[in-house]
């Protein structure tokens, strides 16, 4: 019966359990900024063991018949490479790419179609949906389609704040501020082509409109 209880105080906390903006926050920057040196076995181009196509974001990678990625072997990278389906911490990460895991895995249409099938283990990474649900300190990587669930549709784009999202079908940016008041917003994300890892970007506000997204806040997060 103890046991029992104890179990029910637990889940019953982890449910009602807040995050906080400045948290959220911090958690982004660290994605952003961590430091690591690309070593040639992160590189690859081609099926996994496990016959998964793996692109990583290198500057030797070109497909589709242009040419992506930011970085090389033997200098010095900052950012998480964004890997399809990835939901890596900053610290294991590093440690994957110790033990000498693929650094990150572009997505693409062939990716989008496979779903979690498209998902490589031999790489290390992480992606849009992973990114914004390990900032909201969430025990599992939610979808772009699971994102609203957890959420509350905003009502206006000014009533954003700090740790909320701007959301479409097919990515998500955390929001962070706005550098130009009602025109452009900053934020933070595992960026798809052509930037291919976690950085803070500056988006504009016709742009994110003309391509369906939406601002929406978690229902567990606080100031």
């Amino acid at each position: 019966m103890r046991v029992v209880l104890g179990l029910f105080l637990f889940c019953l906390a982890s449910c009602t359990s807040t995050v906080k903006r400045e948290e959220v926050i911090a958690r982004a920057v660290r994605y952003a900024d961590v430091c690591w040196l690309p070593r040639a076995e992160h590189v690859h181009h081609g099926p996994d063991s496990k016959g998964i196509a793996v692109h990583t974001p290198d500057r030797s990678a070109g497909w589709d018949g242009a040419k992506r990625g930011w970085w090389q072997p033997g200098k010095p990278a900052r950012g998480m490479p964004y890997q399809w389906g990835g939901f890596d911490t900053p610290e294991s990460f590093l440690k994957k790419l110790e033990a000498g895991y693929r650094a990150g895995d572009a997505g693409n249409e062939a990716k989008r179609k496979l779903g979690d099938s498209g998902v490589s283990t031999e790489s290390c990474g992480i992606d849009c949906s992973g990114f914004v649900s390990r900032c909201w300190g969430l025990p599992r990587p939610y979808s772009t389609r699971e994102l609203p669930t957890l959420c509350d549709p905003l009502a206006s784009w000014d009533a954003l704040k700090a740790g909320d999202i701007l959301l479409n079908d097919r990515h998500v940016v955390l929001f962070n501020r706005w550098l130009v008041p009602g025109e452009e917003i900053g934020a933070y994300e595992a960026g798809p082509f052509p930037v291919w890892r976690v950085n803070a970007c500056g988006l504009q506000k016709r742009f994110l409109i003309e391509n369906g997204y939406k601002p929406w806040r978690y229902k567990r997060i606080g100031d």
